[in-house]
């Protein structure tokens, strides 16, 4: 079994701060652990709007439906 350092984390949202925010607390709503890559720069330098949402790769394929139906609404 992995360890939580050598677990490979997945691009599954890419957006402005308030959107990443947005989605990582929809993932985690639904029990998929998330994290944002990129932050700490957006806020930071706020010249740098893109905010990545990480989530493990176990998780990929429920994270990226709970970010497909969120954006169908």
């Amino acid at each position: 079994m992995k360890n939580r350092n050598e677990e490979l984390l997945i691009d599954v949202f890419a957006g402005s701060p308030w959107e990443a925010e947005l989605i990582k607390g929809l993932l985690e709503s639904n029990g998929i652990p998330s994290s944002l890559k990129d932050g700490l720069m957006a806020t930071m330098a706020p010249y740098n709007d893109e905010v990545v949402v990480q989530v493990n790769e176990e998780n990929y394929e429920t994270a990226m439906e709970v970010v497909r139906s969120r954006s169908k609404d």
